[in-house]
């Protein structure tokens, strides 16, 4: 697992916006011009990062287990670009309506006994150390962390480095639901 740190990406202040796909830029943006996060606190918390091959090492480890339930959820935070399938068991929860859910999701989780949630957006062209809080996912990640800790909770809310991007290009369809092979022939070619 990696952490990632308060630097010039790490809050979104006008830096860095040439390391976010142009697409999630156009995501975050309302009709208006204004990011669509501005509704809503700037994320304090600091997430940490996991590798999509933790995520596929957990997904295997609970296809083997005799166990039916999971003791980690996966968020998908697209909200339109969230075609072409997501990662196995994935919840889509949009980042742009994701905040006022926080407590919700956090009293679900407890009540099935989920002690770990990880997020995942489109992705971001971001050196592997840092996490653009441009990034949907990394956003949320840290908007559950910061509910967790109000209420001094022991949920662990992580972010998927490469967002579903970096599963695609790392394992195709493996541990897909809805995998579309079209919408990433496409999205290849747009990279």
């Amino acid at each position: 697992m990696h952490k990632h740190g308060h630097g010039p990406h790490a809050h979104g202040h006008g830096h860095g916006h040439e390391h976010v796909h142009e697409h999630c830029l156009k995501m975050a943006r309302r009709e208006d011009g204004t990011p669509w996060w501005t509704d809503f606190p700037e994320p304090r918390s600091v997430v940490a990062q996991v590798e999509p091959n933790e995520v596929l090492e957990l997904l295997q480890g609970h296809e083997l287990s005799e166990s039916k339930s999971r003791d980690f959820l996966l968020v998908d935070a697209r909200r339109a670009d969230c075609t072409g399938g997501t990662v196995r068991g994935a919840m889509n929860l949009p980042a742009h309506s994701f905040y006022p859910t926080r407590r919700t999701l956090y009293g679900l989780c407890k009540q099935a006994g989920i002690n770990k949630v990880i997020f995942y957006c489109g992705e971001s062209k971001l050196p592997r150390d840092i996490c653009s809080s441009l990034g949907r996912g990394p956003r949320c990640a840290a908007w559950m962390q910061d509910y967790v800790q109000e209420v001094r909770g022991d949920l662990e809310s992580q972010v998927m480095i490469g967002g579903i991007r970096g599963w695609v290009q790392a394992y195709g369809g493996s541990m897909m639901d809805g995998y579309d092979e079209k919408v990433w022939q496409v999205r290849a070619g747009s990279v």
